[in-house]
């Protein structure tokens, strides 16, 4: 009779944990590139340290005109014209640095049934230049619903 409950309570926990699915489990997401370098404004573009969603080309075009104010930084993008029915964009800037040598870069996407998660890496390159810089990196995705942290 042991045998039998003891065989019974291995089965049922065997059973509850290989049907249930890990919600911690994150996927890659992948990503393509449209833009990374620095702005060169000195502040005068206006753009804090931050992380940005945009999900409709207004709030896009608008960022593009505040990147473009003292150098057309747009040139360099592999595109600007967004699908937005179809992708969204991932924009994070740094802060304004006293010289060069900085970057920001996303660099790995995950998500899981609830959530995104974007991973951010500060390179902290030193004196290269001594002009002010402030980086950025900007991607999109695959539209989606899902609440997006920045870590």
């Amino acid at each position: 009779m042991k045998t039998k409950i003891t065989i019974l309570i291995i089965t049922i926990i065997i059973g509850l944990t290989s049907c249930n699915k890990n919600d911690d489990e994150l996927n890659l997401v992948e990503f393509t590139q449209i833009g990374q370098n620095n702005l060169y404004g000195n502040g005068e573009e206006n753009i804090i340290k931050q992380d940005l969603v945009i999900s409709e080309s207004n709030s896009w075009n608008e960022l593009i005109g505040k990147m473009n104010t003292v150098n057309y930084v747009s040139d360099e993008f592999t595109e600007t014209d967004i699908d937005f029915a179809n992708f969204i964009v991932i924009a994070v800037f740094d802060k304004i640095y006293g010289n060069g040598g900085h970057s920001i870069d996303i660099i790995k996407i995950r998500e899981n049934e609830n959530k995104v998660i974007i991973t951010i890496e500060n390179i902290l390159g030193g004196d290269a230049t001594s002009i002010m810089t402030q980086p950025f990196h900007i991607v999109k995705i695959p539209k989606t619903d899902k609440l997006i942290i920045f870590e």
